[in-house]
């Protein structure tokens, strides 16, 4: 028998409202899997190294592994799921597909939030903003090349016209 308290989170998860009892010293990646029933964040590095868990909450990446899921109450939560319009992938999401930027896919949450941050502030950014922009996340799997030029084609296929 369990002697571990529970808390009630509610919560707009990948827009649909939700609520569920997670342990009250639960982490928010560790909720979004066990208690809300994601995927997309992964537990990695549980030191906010990797971006594996990273979400955005409230408009704001964050590493889920850094917040405790009692601090998403009432917040609205977008995971790698909720990027996508249905079936049709985000731009960023189809431009890591295109360029098979993402072998395991345990570093994609992480570097496709990255990538579309960096495309809404900085619409053609060079290869070393790119850099720059995805250095919080590691992958163990492409060397990077493939993530830079997925990058690089979600910004030609997004950037406004020139001029």
């Amino acid at each position: 028998m369990s002697t571990e308290t529970t808390i009630r989170v509610e919560l707009t998860l990948d827009g649909v409202a939700r609520t569920a009892e997670v342990p009250s010293g639960a982490l928010l990646v560790e909720a979004l899997r066990e208690d809300f029933g994601t995927t997309g964040p992964k537990l990695g590095c549980a030191t906010g190294d990797c971006g594996a868990c990273t979400v955005r909450r409230d408009g704001e990446i964050v590493k889920s592994c850094l917040e405790l899921a009692a601090g998403a109450q009432g917040c609205e939560i977008v995971t790698i799921e909720g990027l996508a319009d249905g079936d049709e992938l985000s731009p960023v999401q189809q431009a890591f597909w295109d360029e098979q930027a993402f072998q395991c896919g345990f570093c994609l949450s992480g570097m496709v939030f990255a990538a579309e941050d960096l495309l809404r502030s900085n619409p053609r950014p060079t290869d070393d903003e790119i850099r720059w922009a995805i250095s919080g996340n590691l992958c163990r799997c492409t060397g990077y090349e493939a993530i830079v030029e997925a990058v690089r084609t979600a910004a030609r296929r997004m950037a406004p016209p020139a001029g």
